[in-house]
């Protein structure tokens, strides 16, 4: 396994990590025992980075890593870096809102910590920015929570490049998590520089662009039964059939040289800066093998002009989210 530093402490972490959303429904169907053997692999294969999140099944995700990490006693705190997030919410009537203050962060940052079986976590994000509370205040927030112990870093879940760096100016932000990947090059209008002018590690989700990267990508029958793609404007017809199509090159630009699709998009997001964690997600450890993999792959830079032809900037059919999951992430350009 490859490391790298996470944010400015100088504390290290495998070079791709885990996004443990995989562990709940999401993406379909996923039980405990299945969600632990891919943990037993990224054990296996060095990874030392989960992403999880109070809203993955309502605290469900954090749950499952924590009944394997209690498996292991003593040594659980030591076992993976995690992230955990906080920050999204619902009133009594079930309507979803975002709340930043302290006294919310840290009672679900407690609960969170019960739920992981852990004293502390080493990164905590604010989920989604609270347009009512300033983002220096939200920070100040954080800093405390360092301060007492209950987190080593922190950083924001799709804020962005300005309030990025509003934020710098109160603490160090650790990581900005965004989606990032060759179908959605958002990062690449300001947050990509920004983070590393600040020395911000930019976690990068959904690198494989949701399946539409790989060699399976799904059809609109699976798509249809997972909650968030279904409404999803680039797996919807005639959208997705487009977007398959358009990949196919990509697929056979891997095929070609012994690649898999998975593995030849991390190698690629990995290609464009040294601050970039890709952080992937399955139901499947031979799929986590192949995603590792990516890692190892050496492209050349006639490999990347090859990729950009294939893949230029805007190849996407349909918008990454739709007006309701637009609610919440920063737009910045």
């Amino acid at each position: 396994m490859k490391y790298m530093p996470l944010g400015q402490s100088g504390e290290k972490v495998s070079v791709i990590g885990f996004g443990a959303m995989s562990f709940v429904d999401f993406y379909g169907p996923v039980d405990e025992q299945q969600s632990h053997k891919v943990l037993e692999k990224a054990l296996e294969l060095g990874i030392d980075n989960l992403d999880t999140s109070n809203a993955y099944g309502s605290g469900l995700s954090e749950s499952r890593i924590g009944s394997f990490l209690k498996k292991f006693g003593s040594k659980k705190q030591d076992l993976f870096k995690i992230a955990t997030k906080a920050g999204i919410t619902r009133s009594p009537d079930g309507r979803r809102y975002f709340d930043n203050s302290l006294g919310h962060l840290e009672l679900e940052l407690d609960m969170s910590l019960k739920r992981l079986g852990l004293e502390q976590v080493d990164l905590f994000y604010v989920h989604r920015k609270d347009k009512d509370t300033e983002i220096e205040e939200v920070t100040e927030s954080l800093a405390k929570l360092i301060k007492k112990g209950k987190i080593k870093q922190f950083g924001f879940s799709e804020i962005a490049p300005t309030s990025l760096e509003r934020a710098s100016k109160v603490h160090p932000v650790a990581a900005v998590q965004s989606e990032y990947s060759l179908a959605t090059r958002y990062p690449e209008l300001g947050l990509l520089q920004k983070c590393l002018s600040l020395g911000t590690t930019l976690v990068a989700f959904s690198p494989v662009g949701r399946s539409i990267l790989t060699d399976n990508p799904h059809n609109r029958a699976r798509a249809e039964k997972m909650p968030f793609l279904k409404n999803n404007p680039r797996f919807m017809s005639p959208n997705l059939e487009k977007n398959v199509e358009v990949t196919e090159g990509f697929r056979l630009f891997a095929r070609e040289r012994g690649y898999s699709a998975a593995s030849l998009s991390i190698a690629w997001l990995l290609s464009q800066g040294p601050h970039i964690l890709p952080i992937p997600g399955t139901r499947n450890p031979k799929r986590l093998e192949e995603l590792v993999q990516g890692i190892y792959l050496k492209l050349t830079e006639d490999d990347l002009r090859e990729i950009e032809k294939l893949l230029p900037v805007g190849w996407a059919h349909g918008d990454r989210y739709s007006t309701e999951q637009w609610v919440g992430p920063e737009r910045y350009s």
